[in-house]
């Protein structure tokens, strides 16, 4: 499940309203998280729609919008008490982010490629990069498997990087001269897999490079004799019609 929106809040409303005057007003206690897992905590107050002012943990302070809540601010600014309260309430969304996250959010499965990259000279060896990309939750491990075996050295696995999307990337490098016949693999774990995933590395030694770019050329070659040939029966065939015979011709 993609998450559109850039905050998960947790709200908490208090209404106060009178039908006969119409009037209505309510308040909202919220703990806001966003993508990169960071919480700010609000307390914020309306009035027939009109947003009148609000405590802000990342300012520290309550800030009024009006005349008369500006000065409400200021007091509410001089109580320690009700700072230090606030201060109390935010670190309870802390307390409470990776519940938040793990009721709201679905696992998404990333989506692996692995490809290699050319050696820099004969005498370095070539390297493999297995990349997962789009994943959540952020916790996730790649595993590099060669002819059965897991491989720990040569490997060299970046952190797993925010898109901004609350989906991450990963990238794992692995320092390999493949050899004929071998199988390489890359395996994922994450929380979106039932069980661990295998993406097997399919390498051409030069000679089967070299057999196949020598097939291809000669299934080229051949078609080109073939395109010629017909073309040439069908021009030398165009002008010529059968001379029909007589029936009692024989």
């Amino acid at each position: 499940m993609q998450v559109h929106s850039s905050v998960v809040p947790c709200l908490l409303l208090f209404l106060f309203c009178s039908t006969a005057d119409s009037y209505f007003g309510y308040g909202l206690i919220r703990c806001q998280f966003d993508s990169r897992r960071e919480v700010v905590y609000l307390e914020q107050l309306y009035f027939n729609k009109v947003f009148l002012g609000q405590y802000n943990s990342t300012l520290g302070q309550y800030v009024g919008y009006t005349e008369r809540t500006r000065k409400i601010a200021e007091e509410l600014n001089k109580s320690k008490g009700f700072l230090e309260q606030a201060a109390k309430n935010k670190k309870k969304c802390e307390e409470n982010r990776e519940l938040i996250y793990d009721i709201f959010l679905t696992p998404v499965e990333p989506s692996v490629t692995l490809r290699s990259v050319e050696a820099a000279s004969a005498t370095h060896p070539g390297m493999l990069v297995c990349s997962a990309y789009n994943f959540y939750p952020k916790n996730i491990k790649l595993t590099w498997l060669r002819n059965g075996h897991e491989v720990t050295s040569d490997v060299t696995t970046t952190e797993e990087l925010s898109n901004g999307n609350w989906l991450y990337q990963i990238h794992s490098h692995l320092e390999v001269k493949p050899s004929p016949g071998e199988k390489i693999f890359c395996k994922v774990e994450h929380a979106s897999l039932m069980q661990p995933k295998l993406y097997e590395w399919e390498s051409l030694t030069p000679a089967d490079r070299n057999k196949i770019a020598v097939g291809t050329a000669g299934l080229v070659l051949g078609l080109v004799f073939v395109l010629g040939g017909f073309t040439f029966y069908k021009k030398k065939n165009k002008g010529h019609q059968p001379v029909p015979t007589s029936p009692g011709t024989h």
